[in-house]
């Protein structure tokens, strides 16, 4: 019979590089953020999706583009046993895109907002806050160009992050244009760049082939120097790209929300068009530097790119949550669910076990949260963990109450207890709150 040997015998057991448990306080906070988020989400009229983790490999390359970092370095690809393609999603935007598509939402009344939040995939390098697994929660409005849905969204996240504890926020914004006058930008973008292409960055000499925006947000300190001249694509809009723009800017002024024109702004992605923006926390970055707690804009091709029949105007914003949860600033905002326990439920003997089920669903039906260790059979050690946990209350339910249909209560800061009847329970612990 063949010997098979463990390979990973003695490894070291971990979860894979740039990924981990959230448990305990940091679950809670993490599900406290998302409540909060859906909260304010549903009060500016967005509605849930969920889309999944797994899609279509060219959803993202068609829609992200080539010549982005998540397309070309950050993407985790995998080939089914059926042959199909498919990518772990490294953002939410082209997925729920291909959603509005799929469910035909263009008949629904328009513009169809809707918000998402869960965890997306890049294979980047492991650092502070920023994670191979990450979460984020996404607001999106579609089908609508009009440019007070781009205030809109601007404006809920700046309401979420405001209601999450982050202070000193502000936009970085700018316009990239569209279709009509975006040609001629990049024209004069990549014409100014051939004229300094001995100075730029392998890397950025690589991106001039494939997508020359991406120069401007390059992080390479000798590309950043030559893009301090580079030409600004607010000068080469047309007049409805500058009108839009201008009504975005006269909205955040409207609302006291304040902005920065950045010439250099494009965000990472293909598939932008006209505005995009980040909320900026100023001085947030550990050298006091301001800090990205979310971006976004408007993406009004992405639909056809990604296989639909017809442009959908669309907005967006997309929120790193891993970044506020670790900020000092975080409000720890508990979930809902998150019930302390005001009783430990103690049980002694077998016929006491037997019926303790029955009695914790009492209380359960009443919503009075417990703590409970059902596995374990003495009273000593039941009653060490209720102390430990610092709950006010024990019930203690042996085998003589158990046959009298009773339950006694223990306040477990003096020691004092009472003896009640089952069905006077609920009356009484009434009383106690």
């Amino acid at each position: 019979m063949k010997k098979t040997t463990n390979k990973n015998k003695g490894a070291e057991i971990s979860s894979p590089k740039g990924m981990r448990d959230l448990m305990n306080e940091q679950y809670y906070a993490f599900q406290g953020f998302f409540e909060k988020a859906q909260e304010v989400a549903v009060y500016y009229g967005f509605k849930p999706i969920e889309t999944p983790i797994l899609e279509n490999e060219e959803i993202f390359t068609s829609g992200i583009g080539e010549g982005t970092d998540i397309v070309d370095k950050e993407m985790y690809n995998l080939k089914t046993k059926g042959g199909d393609h498919l990518a772990l999603r490294p953002e939410h935007t082209a997925p729920t895109v291909r959603a509005y598509i799929e469910h035909g939402m263009q008949t629904f009344p328009q513009p169809v907002m809707l918000y998402q939040y869960g965890p997306v995939f890049r294979h980047d390098k492991p650092q502070r806050g920023r994670y191979r697994q990450f979460w984020q929660f996404d607001l999106d409005s579609l089908g609508n160009e009009k440019s007070i849905m781009d205030a809109l969204v601007i404006k809920t996240g700046m309401t979420i992050l405001e209601e999450a504890g982050a202070e000193n926020l502000s936009i970085d914004i700018n316009s990239i244009g569209d279709k009509e006058c975006r040609n001629g930008y990049l024209k004069e973008l990549t014409s100014y760049y051939r004229k300094h292409m001995s100075d730029l960055a392998p890397i950025d000499r690589e991106r001039l082939k494939t997508n020359p925006l991406r120069i401007l947000d390059s992080k390479e300190e000798k590309t950043k120097i030559i893009n301090e001249n580079a030409p600004d694509s607010v000068s080469f809009l047309c007049p409805s790209c500058k009108k839009h723009f201008k009504e975005v800017l006269e909205y955040l002024e409207e609302m006291n929300i304040p902005y920065n024109i950045n010439k250099n702004l494009v965000r990472g992605l293909s598939y932008y068009t006209r505005t995009v923006f980040e909320i900026l926390e100023q001085g947030g970055a550990e050298d006091g530097s301001p800090l990205a707690l979310a971006g976004g804009g408007r993406y009004d091709y992405l639909a056809r790119q990604i296989g639909g029949k017809k442009d959908v105007p669309a907005v967006g914003i997309s929120i790193g949550v891993d970044r506020i949860v670790a900020s000092p600033w975080y409000k720890k905002l508990s979930p809902r669910i998150l019930k302390k326990p005001k009783m430990y439920f103690i049980q002694l003997g077998s016929e006491a076990k037997l019926k303790s089920l029955n009695i914790i669903e009492i209380l359960r039906k009443a919503h009075v949260p417990i703590a409970q260790a059902l596995s374990k059979d003495s009273l000593g050690s039941q009653l060490a963990i209720a102390e430990r946990l610092a709950i006010p209350y024990a019930l203690i339910f042996g085998v003589k109450e158990a046959i009298d249909n009773s339950v006694i209560v223990r306040d477990m800061s003096n020691r004092s207890q009472n003896t009640v009847k089952l069905n006077k329970l609920l009356e009484y612990l009434k009383e106690l709150k």
